[in-house]
């Protein structure tokens, strides 16, 4: 890595954390990844030689330990890297209040079902397996639909093609506006209301839906104004 030549301590820590991707591997880590796979799904548009290179740099750097794990690799935050999570929260905090403007390339279907996938209420779902499938219109044809499938806490998984079991309740709704709603930049009732998202499944499904799937962390970040961007960036008020 190369250094700034300065005894500041900002300087210092960036000198780990300023290369391009370096801060959303960590928060990856932080999100509990931990093979090189999960990583991937979680950073899809990084490039799998360069994902390898910044793990390395954060091993030089003491931030990450690499172990084995059977027949792959298991990354771990160091002490020192769990302790960046104060700082990776206060930046994504920071973009919710002062960089909530999206443009089309920041719609990302694999990335917003990853993200997804791991934030589900078990408390609050059935027993058994657990089917949840999104249909995105507007999206091309190959990452149109996807399928959550939880089977408990400790075994969910993200499929871009039909798993073949049946469907508990399906979404449907333009990207942007899943996107929207997982953010916190529009509620679940007011996309149902206004006709931007429907569900099909049973009514009982329909119903408690929202309780299973947990938001954003930064969901519940006061927005500047308390007004939130949506959609093609027109402004509308969080409610």
């Amino acid at each position: 890595m190369t250094g700034y030549g300065q005894f500041c301590p900002i300087a210092k820590t960036m000198e780990v954390l300023d290369e391009r991707w370096t801060v959303l591997v960590v928060r990856e880590l932080l999100c509990g990844s931990h093979h090189f796979n999960e990583l991937r799904r979680g950073v899809p548009k990084m490039s799998p030689a360069l994902l390898s290179k910044r793990l390395r740099s954060l091993a030089k750097a003491g931030i990450v330990l690499r172990l084995d794990d059977g027949n792959r690799t298991r990354y771990e935050l160091t002490p020192g890297g769990r302790a960046l999570a104060p700082v990776i929260s206060a930046l994504g905090e920071w973009g919710v209040q002062w960089r909530s403007q999206l443009g089309e390339e920041d719609y990302d279907p694999s990335l917003l079902m990853w993200d997804m996938h791991r934030n589900l209420d078990h408390d609050a779902m059935p027993d058994g397996r657990v089917v949840l499938a999104f249909r995105f219109p507007d999206v091309e044809p190959a990452h149109r639909e996807w399928w959550i499938i939880a089977e408990s806490s400790d075994l969910v998984d993200v499929c871009d093609a039909d798993p073949g079991f049946p469907v508990t309740v399906t979404v449907v709704s333009a990207l942007p506006t899943m996107v929207h709603v997982w953010r916190g930049d529009l509620r679940w009732a007011t996309a149902l209301r206004d006709g931007d998202l429907w569900l099909e499944g049973s009514a009982e499904a329909q119903r408690v839906l929202p309780q299973w799937l947990r938001l954003s962390p930064f969901a519940a970040v006061a927005r500047q104004g308390d007004v939130a961007v949506i959609g093609d960036g027109s402004r509308s008020p969080h409610t």
